[in-house]
C-alpha cells in the first residue's frame, strides 16, 4: 500500500480549463473595447492628417510639373 495521502478534492482539469477560457474571453473583450475606444479614433485622425499632407505634396508636384511644361520652349528644337 502507498503511504501517500489521498488527493484533495479540488477543481477538476475541465473546470480549470473552463475558468481559463472565461478569463481569456474577458481579456479579449477588454482588448476589443480598448481598440474601439482609443486606437481606431487615433488611427483615423493620423490617417486624415497624412492624407492632407500627401495632398499638399501632390499639389506642389503638379504645380511644378505644370510650370515645367508651360515654361519657355527651346527655339532650336
Amino acid at each position: 500500500m502507498s503511504s501517500y495521502p489521498p488527493p484533495s478534492p479540488g477543481p477538476s482539469v475541465g473546470q480549470r480549463i473552463e475558468e481559463a477560457i472565461e478569463l481569456i474571453e474577458m481579456e479579449v473583450r477588454h482588448a476589443v473595447t480598448y481598440v474601439n475606444a482609443a486606437v481606431i479614433p487615433q488611427v483615423r485622425q493620423e490617417s486624415i492628417k497624412a492624407m492632407r499632407n500627401l495632398s499638399e505634396t501632390l499639389r506642389g508636384l503638379a504645380d511644378k510639373m505644370d510650370k515645367q511644361n508651360n515654361g519657355p520652349k527651346d527655339p532650336n528644337a
